[in-house]
């Protein structure tokens, strides 16, 4: 692996961050939004590699954005201030409608699949336990943490009270805190966790699975740029020097989507069901 895909991850983030952002029209850059289900520098330390590789494919200069919380994320999809994003299921969804963003890939042999974790230590056995209980969840939209675990806990008539957190990482700190009693993630974010943290949850239930987080393309982004973008992104993991930059994603690797693969989601009728999740 040539060293300058991981030399200044965190100064090339930084700038990315506070820079202004650029027109869909910008004929070298494209801005690439990460949902934030952790910190921007855990984000920005797998991501930024993953972008100087893709930046030597295409031609283009990829910057690495992401926000500050989900709901700050969601603003700025539905404000079109991404170039391209990787977005929740959910999130599709919505901004696949307005204003128009269009999946042209997604994690390869995946579906995405929610959990509530609790305390190792607790004595909760049972979604039933949970009745009547202060519980942890990245945001309203976050789909698989949020979304899935409590739309289980609402066909099951358990009554709760739900805290947002802001991300992943805030739902399983404040769980082996013993802040709240459980709390909802997915598997990937609870291996990434800070070991010692992780040590101290199990898993109570998990959900079934749907199709994964978009890769989706701003409509104002030229199909010449989507096509290069894809292309390099899907032949990703026959390339040796790729294979070590979809693992620290855990990532098989990247498959071609089309806008139909996300029906299961739409399926659910989310708002019909918890109500108006992004306003």
């Amino acid at each position: 692996m040539k060293p300058i895909l991981y030399t200044s991850i965190i100064t090339l983030a930084t700038l990315s961050l506070s820079s202004a952002w650029a027109d869909h029209k910008d004929s070298d850059v494209i801005h690439f939004g990460i949902v934030p289900q952790q910190s921007a520098i855990k984000l920005a330390r797998k991501w930024t590699p993953v972008f100087q590789y893709l930046s030597q494919k295409t031609g283009y200069t990829i910057r690495f954005k992401t926000a500050p919380n989900i709901p700050v994320f969601e603003q700025r999809l539905a404000d079109g201030r991404y170039d391209v994003a990787y977005m929740n299921p959910y999130h599709y969804t919505v901004f696949g409608q307005k204003p128009g963003y269009r999946a042209f890939a997604k994690q390869k042999d995946k579906q995405i699949k929610g959990l509530i974790v609790v305390h190792k230590d607790n004595a909760i056995q049972s979604l039933q336990d949970l009745s009547g209980q202060d519980l942890a969840f990245p945001a309203p939209a976050a789909f698989a943490a949020s979304v899935l675990t409590r739309s289980k806990l609402v066909d099951q008539g358990i009554v709760f009270q739900p805290n947002y957190v802001s991300s992943h990482d805030s739902v399983y700190r404040t769980v082996a805190k013993g802040l709240f009693s459980a709390g909802g993630g997915i598997k990937r974010t609870l291996e990434n966790v800070d070991p010692t943290i992780r040590a101290q949850l199990k898993i109570l239930w998990t959900t079934h699975g749907y199709t994964p987080h978009a890769f989706a393309a701003h409509p104002a982004l030229t199909t010449t740029k989507v096509a290069k973008l894809q292309q390099a992104m899907v032949n990703m993991h026959t390339d040796p020097l790729a294979q070590p930059l979809l693992k620290s994603l855990n990532f098989k690797g990247i498959e071609t989507a089309q806008h139909q693969d996300w029906n299961d989601v739409r399926d659910l009728q989310v708002d019909k069901r918890l109500g108006r999740l992004i306003q």
